[in-house]
C-alpha cells in the first residue's frame, strides 16, 4: 500500500492510498468516547478534503477501547454518507473487548455498506472488489482536481 500521509498523530493515522483512491485509517493505542469522537471529526475532515467513496478503517492496533453509538455518532457516520462515502472496510482490534465495542458499532450502520475483518489484507481485498456509484465517484474525483 503506498500511503500519503494526511495526518500523522500517536493515536491516529490517515492516509490517502493513491493507487486505490482511498483513505487508510489506522487506530492506535487506548480510545474512550472522547477521543474516538475527536478521531471521527478528523476523519471526516479527511474525507472532505480527499473526497473518496471507501476507506480502510484499521482498528488491529486498538489496546482498549471504551465507546457506544449515540446520537452523535449516527450523525457523524450520515456526514460521511453525505461526503460521499460508499464504503468501509473495517479491520477489528484483536482484544476481546475492544473488539466486542467495534462490533456493536459496525452491527447499527446501515448506510454505508461496512465489511468487518480479522487482518488488513482482506479488507484489502474485499474494498478492491467494491464497485463505487459512478456519478458520486465522477464528482468526487471533480473536486478533487480543484483541490490539486
Amino acid at each position: 500500500m503506498q500511503l500519503d500521509a494526511i495526518l500523522d498523530l500517536p493515536e491516529l493515522f490517515i492516509g490517502y492510498d493513491t493507487e486505490n483512491g482511498w483513505l487508510y485509517v489506522d487506530w492506535k493505542g487506548e480510545h474512550n468516547q472522547l477521543s474516538s469522537q475527536a478521531a471521527c471529526e478528523l476523519m471526516l475532515d479527511c474525507l472532505r478534503a480527499m473526497p473518496c467513496p471507501k476507506i480502510l478503517n484499521d482498528n488491529s492496533n486498538i489496546t482498549h477501547i471504551n465507546m457506544q453509538l449515540t446520537q452523535w455518532g449516527v450523525r457523524w457516520v450520515e456526514q460521511m454518507r453525505l461526503a460521499g462515502l460508499q464504503y468501509i472496510a473495517w479491520v477489528l482490534p484483536q482484544n476481546l473487548l475492544a473488539r466486542q465495542s467495534v462490533e456493536s458499532t459496525v452491527h447499527a450502520i446501515e448506510a454505508p455498506r461496512v465489511g468487518t475483518f480479522d487482518d488488513v489484507a482482506s479488507a484489502y481485498v474485499w474494498l478492491q472488489q467494491q464497485q463505487v456509484a459512478l456519478s458520486t465517484y465522477s464528482k468526487q474525483q471533480t473536486v478533487r482536481r480543484r483541490l490539486e
